[in-house]
């Protein structure tokens, strides 16, 4: 992913406001030891997360197109008021195909470490939006860099409607590994999940980790707070937490938790 050729880089500001890719507004969250992240105002979109080595944790596409309406191609994805084909929205809503606000004066969110690293990203449904889901919302987003380099992201959808509505969600995450065949997923052992490869006919998963020998497209049903992913070649493991979430899946090595 290339970015602006204008752009400064102060590494002593936590929150910075620049252009990316074709001039499109973007957000540089810079934490402890070198850590950050990049996310775009076009779909509130992560495009970058690196660990204190510099070292990219998220997989985007060379292919990616960032160039609205195009959905950009990796990173994390929000899926919402919609995911998959799951209701008459559209494949994962239309969140992550419009430009979101920064809240220049975010209210105080529950979190589990203290950080000035972070930014509140808003969204709500414009006259053409309501024609699409005829639902009044406030959608906020606050993403932020914990203090050991975690990537944090907690979502609050608020009804500002005169009746209730419900809707899917997720965050659809493409991790950067070395080769999927040297990848396992651990945590979801036992549990339920829908095959989208047979028409969404559900299993149980009767291995003892998650492994990839061919396609996978997969929705583990109420699934634990916590899952690793272990890349052996690259000796580095991603732990996800998740709260309120309810289910997970996998596209071979993309990963969604979903409400």
């Amino acid at each position: 992913m290339a970015s602006s050729t204008s752009e400064q880089r102060n590494p002593l500001v936590p929150v910075e406001y620049t252009k990316g890719v074709n001039g499109l507004d973007k957000v540089i969250l810079r934490g402890l030891r070198g850590v950050s992240a990049e996310m775009y105002l076009y779909g509130a979109h992560v495009t970058s997360w690196k660990n204190e080595h510099k070292q990219e944790l998220l997989f985007v596409s060379n292919k990616a197109i960032f160039k609205p309406p195009k959905p950009i191609r990796g990173g994390i994805s929000i899926c919402f008021p919609q995911f998959d084909t799951l209701g008459y929205v559209g494949a994962h809503g239309y969140a992550r195909n419009r430009v979101w606000s920064v809240d220049p004066n975010p209210p105080p969110l529950p979190m589990t470490s203290p950080t000035n690293s972070y930014v509140d990203l808003l969204l709500k449904p414009s006259e053409e939006d309501l024609k699409i889901w005829p639902h009044s919302y406030e959608f906020r987003l606050r993403i932020s860099l914990g203090p050991g380099g975690e990537l944090l992201l907690t979502s609050r959808v608020r009804n500002i409607d005169s009746k209730p509505f419900s809707f899917t969600f997720a965050y659809h995450t493409y991790f950067s590994v070395s080769d999927v065949s040297e990848v396992r997923v651990e945590g979801l052992e036992t549990l339920d999940y829908l095959d989208n490869t047979k028409n969404r006919e559900r299993f149980t998963e009767q291995g003892d980790a998650i492994t990839f020998e061919g396609e996978v497209d997969k929705v583990y049903l109420s699934t634990p707070s916590k899952i690793a992913i272990l890349d052996h070649e690259r000796k580095r493991t991603y732990v996800i937490r998740k709260d309120g979430l309810l289910d997970a899946g996998w596209v071979d090595c993309a990963l969604f938790v979903q409400l």
